[in-house]
């Protein structure tokens, strides 16, 4: 079926105003592949189900809109102090100089960009394919635009249990930049990874994360999305797990003008477990849609949606999630919530939660509220000499706690705590 004029215009506008992108090898016909799901699919637009609560016109957009950078001022950096292996990227350029050499025990690292004309690869096992099939049942064009488009990006093969965490640090400079990178991570059997990322990236920002957990392997995930407030983003992760395989994933943003962060499991493996949380803080023009599909095709297998978010001054949060099982899937376990905590009556909280379920055998659930700071609370803790700014931020802390302890080290998610207090103390401000 051909595309509608306006969305083969829109495209059309889109492609055009991107680098031509070179290479051979397994990553130009990955490409190739890619742009043909994008021609047929188009770019989303507001009548699409998936896309009726975020505006995608500033991602669709030829040109990204300016964004200045955030000044931090003396805040630490995310993960200072750790020992990690260090990947920086500048507007979405790897750069070098600023990196730690790539070499870790248990883990081969390339980058995309010299790997990709190798005529073959194990990474094309992973590239655009975990991608291509979650574009079904619910179309993702920017991933495949991303798989067509992207220049740089990380490939990370996982052959034992990783040395130190490996962290993906995201430098934005210009004010213009529009960056798109994609990662693919392959775990053998056994192995395990913590891969941290953090960093605005760029003006605009387009990001794929393609995750392979082999049999019995670990991945740990925890990302902290720039602060840096004019900024737009669109992530997605999609990850394939195999029999008693462990996958988790904590994202933390706070600021940015847009934010779609899309997450899509496969539990294709019997008593897999995927954990996938967020927590999220919002003020003013400020717009967060997380976008969750977690599929169940083995039995015995567990997942847990759990995505917070506090929003103030007239910010916007959006939840989308479904948990679906396959026939065969039986003793399923799916947990599911999503919350809000609305500061004030500008604020809104907009939350499409789905369960479809074929098998007969299954524990499924979930829920999702949204509603006000609890004043019986907030004056408890007032009457007991708490100043209201403090006692506000204690409560918000303790809202988003659940989300948190989705965090497997306790030692990050201290951090998560100790820096999302600091920001609250100055009342979650852009500044």
């Amino acid at each position: 079926m051909a595309l509608p004029k306006a969305k083969e215009d829109a495209l059309a506008a889109r492609l055009a105003a991107l680098p031509a992108v070179e290479g051979k090898g397994w990553l130009a016909t990955a490409r190739a592949e890619a742009l043909a799901r994008l021609t047929a699919m188009g770019l989303p637009g507001r009548r699409d189900e998936y896309w009726r609560y975020t505006d995608p016109t500033s991602l669709n957009s030829p040109d990204p809109a300016p964004a200045a950078r955030f000044d931090a001022g003396d805040e630490t950096a995310p993960f200072d102090g750790m020992d990690r292996l260090r990947l920086v990227f500048v507007d979405g350029v790897f750069d070098p100089s600023a990196s730690d050499d790539p070499v870790l025990a248990g883990v081969m690292i390339e980058r995309l960009a010299e790997a990709g004309d190798k005529h073959i690869h194990w990474a094309q096992g992973i590239y655009g394919v975990l991608e291509a099939r979650g574009q079904a049942p619910v179309a993702r064009p920017f991933a495949a635009l991303n798989s067509a488009h992207a220049t740089d990006g990380v490939l990370i093969h996982v052959t034992g249990r990783a040395a130190k965490p490996i962290s993906l640090i995201y430098v934005h400079e210009s004010e213009a930049s529009d960056a798109m990178l994609h990662h693919c991570v392959k775990l053998e059997a056994g192995a395990e990874l913590t891969l941290l990322e953090n960093g605005p990236a760029a003006a605009r920002f387009s990001k794929v994360l393609e995750v392979e957990v082999a049999e019995g392997a670990r991945f740990h995930h925890i990302r902290l999305q720039g602060r840096d407030h004019e900024r737009r983003a669109v992530t997605h992760i999609f990850a394939r797990l195999g029999a008693g395989a462990e996958f988790r994933s904590f994202t933390l943003t706070a600021n940015g003008r847009l934010t779609r962060n899309e997450a899509v499991v496969e539990l294709a493996g019997a008593e897999a477990r995927a954990h996938v949380a967020g927590a999220a803080v919002g003020d003013g023009d400020f717009h967060h849609d997380d976008t969750v599909f977690i599929t169940h095709a083995a039995e015995a297998c567990e997942s847990r949606q759990v995505f917070k978010k506090v929003l103030m001054n007239g910010a916007t949060g959006v939840f989308q999630g479904k948990i679906l099982v396959k026939p065969g899937a039986q003793k399923t376990d799916g947990y599911q919530i999503s919350q809000s905590l609305l500061l004030d009556e500008d604020s809104q909280f907009l939350a499409k939660p789905e369960l479809e379920i074929y098998a007969d055998d299954v524990k499924c659930s979930h829920g999702s509220t949204s509603g006000a700071i609890d004043e019986t609370a907030l004056f408890y803790l007032q009457s007991r000499g708490v100043p209201r700014r403090t006692a506000q931020a204690l409560l918000v802390l303790a809202f988003l706690a659940e989300a948190i302890d989705e965090v497997a080290d306790e030692t990050i998610a201290e951090d998560i705590r100790a820096r999302l207090e600091r920001w609250l103390a100055r009342h979650g401000s852009r500044g």
